[in-house]
């Protein structure tokens, strides 16, 4: 491996105003910068989709940032991560559907990419750092631990995607933006110059054009669409019939095409069953839930039966919670008042005030 210089920093580049003005602010405190984006799909510019995205990673965003950088005057490499994208994550996404849960695409690409090959790479070109224009912020303790921190703007903060960074990776990323709201952020664009000052955000899933979940899994991974079946009620009674369980959600009211007379929501997925049940908004109500596959900033900062606040989906309030430690890769949340919008699949993220802890994926709730 090469030597690394904390003077040399990789900053991930998405063609947005976040991650240039990232790189912006990086230069601007002497660091010797590079840009990288990554391609991670075909973008529906080349899909002969005209309509304007709000997605990211698309082919002109990735044009954007090599004017970003050119104006900067650092270099800039497009770098192809379209197989492992498939890999680590649209196949996930597909899956998940296919077995009745929700998927979290942009935890997984974080994980898998961000902070796992495109990390490797930056050693690999000699960077200390990887930059990038998450709303986040990280500090070092007088123990010397890292700790993950919200974002300044808590209406954009963007920690609940990062729950899966632990010390190794902390240490090595710089997180230039965090202090910063939004419209600042636009505003040192604007005096900049930069191209990307007043673009659009990012709103969707990166790869799935339209927002459109079902229809992508139908036309790009058939091997994940369900098959038709029964919408039934809590006893069973059929309902009326859905399209295949991948095109459905826990918490879903949206779309159902199904007459009850009165206002349900998709409350299960039985997948052996091929069924999707449907209740009253009451029955979405949870005591608490379990989570595997958790991962911790800190493990040192947890313990068990700690009190916590939990955020079950990323635009969601945070809700006070007990923090369960039931085996090392089982965690049982338990809210001080029932919740909804449980979703198995789903990441949960576990915060202490501004602190993140970790979080794990929603195995099952319970009444």
């Amino acid at each position: 491996m090469n030597s690394l210089s904390k003077k040399i920093v990789v900053a991930a580049m998405s063609g947005g105003v976040d991650s240039s003005v990232a790189a912006l602010l990086l230069k601007q405190q002497g660091y010797e910068v590079i840009g990288i984006s990554m391609k991670t799909h075909e973008s529906m510019e080349n899909e002969g989709c005209s309509a304007p995205s709000k997605t990211c990673c698309t082919v002109s965003d990735i044009m954007d940032a090599r004017r970003v950088c050119q104006l900067l005057d650092v270099p800039f490499y497009a770098m192809n991560y379209v197989e492992a994208f498939h890999d680590k994550v649209v196949d996930y996404f597909g899956r998940e559907y296919a077995a009745g849960r929700t998927p979290n695409p942009c935890v997984a690409c974080n994980h898998h990419l961000k902070f796992d090959a495109l990390l490797k790479h930056a050693r690999q070109l000699g960077a200390y750092y990887l930059a990038t224009g998450h709303y986040a912020q990280k500090i070092r303790d007088e123990q010397g631990m890292y700790r993950l921190l919200k974002s300044r703007d808590d209406h954009k903060d963007q920690t609940y995607f990062l729950y899966g960074l632990g010390q190794e990776q902390l240490e090595h990323t710089l997180f230039p933006i965090g202090h910063l709201t939004k419209d600042e952020v636009r505003d040192i664009a604007r005096r900049a110059g930069l191209k990307t000052a007043d673009k659009p955000e990012s709103q969707e899933i990166c790869f799935v054009p339209n927002n459109d979940y079902a229809g992508f899994i139908e036309n790009h991974l058939p091997q994940y669409r369900g098959t038709p079946g029964d919408f039934v009620d809590e006893e069973g009674k059929v309902l009326g019939a859905h399209r295949g369980i991948h095109a459905y959600t826990v918490g879903q009211r949206r779309g159902l095409g199904v007459a009850t007379g009165d206002r349900v929501y998709v409350s299960a997925i039985l997948t052996e069953k091929n069924q999707v049940v449907l209740s009253s908004k009451e029955s979405l109500l949870m005591k608490g839930f379990t989570t595997v596959e958790n991962k911790w900033v800190n493990r040192e900062r947890v313990a068990d039966g700690m009190e916590i606040e939990v955020k079950v989906r990323h635009r969601v309030t945070a809700s006070p919670a007990f923090l369960l430690l039931e085996t090392p890769q089982k965690v049982r949340v338990q809210f001080k008042s029932p919740e909804g919008a449980v979703t198995p699949g789903q990441s949960a993220v576990f915060y202490c005030g501004d602190e993140v802890l970790g979080g794990g994926f929603i195995e099952a709730g319970y009444r």
